[in-house]
């Protein structure tokens, strides 16, 4: 799939907004701030900001001077591309073939640098439950291998995450399982 969508948007600086916006549908940024993050100039960020938000793809609303972007969730095709990045980054994959499988797992949810949209290569993900933590292990390394990126797993039981569940909120969360309760 990685390959697939590189092949069919030929500009990386449009495949991370995508990723950006559209892996975390709650993920806002302005001009400045994306170019930074991206390492790209900011006349190539905005080129794509205004190609993606004339497509309906992005909304644009003014907070002060600046002009901050986020997803258009009300757009048709919203739903298809969160799948499509869901599926480019190897989420689908890991919540199919790792949360399955595992045992009791109450709540999964990816944070750090794919919380915020960023592909940096390493999945953080964090997994509340009771599970066969020898079998998570196997199936990581198989995921890990099917969709060409690290997975660090923190396993919590639930006294566990109710402890830190006010730290994990306050940062960016990708839930994919469950919800929090």
């Amino acid at each position: 799939m990685k390959k697939l969508l590189d092949y069919l948007i030929t500009s990386k600086t449009r495949i991370k907004l995508l990723l950006k916006f559209f892996l975390n549908a709650e993920a806002r940024g302005y001009l400045r701030s994306l170019a930074e993050e991206f390492g790209e100039s900011t006349n190539a960020v905005r080129v794509e900001l205004n190609r993606l938000t004339e497509a309906g793809l992005l909304e644009a609303e003014s907070e002060g001077r600046m002009k901050v972007y986020r997803a258009n969730k009300k757009h048709v095709l919203f739903g298809e591309l969160h799948s499509i990045v869901k599926k480019y980054v190897g989420i689908d994959r890991l919540v199919d073939d790792v949360l399955q499988h595992l045992g009791n797992v109450e709540l999964a949810f990816i944070t750090g640098d794919y919380a915020r949209g960023i592909d940096s290569g390493t999945i953080n993900f964090t997994i509340v439950g009771e599970i066969d933590e020898h079998y998570l292990e196997v199936l990581i390394k198989k995921s890990e291998s099917l969709i060409g990126r690290k997975i660090e797993v923190t396993l919590l039981g639930r006294e566990e995450f109710n402890k830190y569940r006010e730290k994990f909120e306050q940062q960016k969360m990708l839930v994919v399982w469950g919800e929090i309760k």
